[in-house]
């Protein structure tokens, strides 16, 4: 059988959440033994060297000028063409006229729970559309796919749907997370050499539900609070957003103890996982949340909300805070910056949950999906 995967945006350079996951699950299935041939449809973009043709693997450019003519228009026409018996759109959203038995990983529904323009405009269109799509196709679909308990029972009470079509199938993890020699961490500094010595990281971006306003207040009340406090160091924020929250909060002298890294190609995050003391994801609401078991894996103490799907996948190795209360967060960054024995028993328990996922059991997962549907 041939099966169509829609893989629009894994060619573009700065990948994220859904992005990574499909690429990582497209890269196992090439390496599964199966009968069938996979057909995966892209959108041409620079980082077109991450996926290649292989045997059972056909990698088909699409063009299209919006996400939504892609996705809409010029998708059903390229899976006609190709003579697909099985479409798998991998972001959250599908084609409306979809002619083919439907699989979707729908990854998270927060855009059916509240629709708030406070992201960027990309990300207030992206929320518009998939309010729309997703009640839709889901409905057309055969399976659904999500990536957590929590998002599953979330996923049949909003959409009022049976139990037994939304099958939850763990993301995984990739090797290159795991902890490195100090000849690679040195050479990781040289590229980055504003990296304090030890400092605590935040990576996440700045849409709302990352929470990086309040990883900042918090941040800024742990300096209050702790004797010897640790620089914060942010992943993908920018000058002005920081600058501008710290306005609001009154500290733009407390300029000086944050590091911004800009965006970092995916590759390179293991090597900042390994040098941070420890790690905060406190965001408000997640389907699931990589990066817990990234820092887990590369032997890092993680601190993250105690909401949403975070625990389920902290796996009790994590210290869970209230991401709504900003004491709380600083609390926990203050206790782990003067415990050595909490952090070691965080990497201790991080290690043996982050064992447990792996993207080789998330692609035999969606491979018995798709022989279910087939059969």
């Amino acid at each position: 059988m041939r099966i169509g995967i829609e893989a629009q945006r894994i060619f573009r350079p700065h990948k994220h959440g859904m992005d990574i996951v499909a690429l990582e699950v497209l890269r196992e299935l090439q390496q599964l033994p199966s009968e069938h041939e996979f057909v995966v449809f892209v959108k041409d973009d620079e980082d077109h060297t991450c996926l290649t043709d292989s045997a059972n693997m056909q990698i088909v450019k699409v063009p299209g000028k919006t996400y939504v003519d892609w996705e809409q228009i010029a998708l059903p026409k390229a899976a006609k063409k190709a003579g697909i018996d099985l479409l798998h759109c991998t972001s959250n959203t599908a084609p409306v006229g979809v002619k083919w038995p439907l699989v979707i990983t729908l990854h998270d529904i927060i855009y059916l729970e509240k629709l708030a323009f406070t992201g960027t405009a990309y990300q207030n269109f992206g929320n518009v559309y998939r309010r729309f799509n997703v009640p839709a196709v889901v409905r057309k679909a055969q399976k659904i796919i999500t990536v957590s308990a929590y998002e599953q029972a979330r996923i049949v009470a909003k959409l009022q749907l049976p139990a037994d079509k939304v099958k939850v199938v763990y993301n995984g993890l990739n090797d290159k997370f795991k902890t490195y020699d100090n000849e690679a961490l040195n050479e990781f500094r040289k590229q980055q050499p504003n990296l304090p010595s030890n400092f605590i990281l935040s990576l996440g971006n700045q849409a709302p539900k990352k929470n990086m306003k309040g990883s900042i207040k918090a941040y800024l009340q742990y300096r209050t609070q702790c004797e010897q406090p640790l620089p914060l160091v942010l992943v993908e924020c920018t000058e002005a957003f920081l600058t501008d929250t710290l306005k609001e909060f009154g500290a733009l002298g407390d300029r000086e103890h944050f590091v911004l890294t800009g965006y970092l190609p995916h590759a390179q995050l293991p090597l900042l996982y390994n040098l941070c003391s420890f790690y905060i994801y406190p965001s408000f609401r997640e389907s699931f949340g990589i990066p817990i078991l990234e820092a887990q894996a590369c032997g890092v103490p993680v601190i993250t909300s105690n909401t949403s799907s975070m625990p389920e996948v902290a796996g009790g190795a994590a210290r869970l805070i209230n991401p709504e209360k900003i004491q709380e967060m600083a609390a926990a960054m203050t206790e782990l910056t003067n415990n050595k024995d909490e952090r070691d028993k965080l990497v201790a328990l991080g290690f043996e949950n982050a064992r447990k996922f792996t993207w080789r059991n998330t692609a035999l997962q969606t491979l018995e999906v798709y022989n279910e549907i087939l059969q």
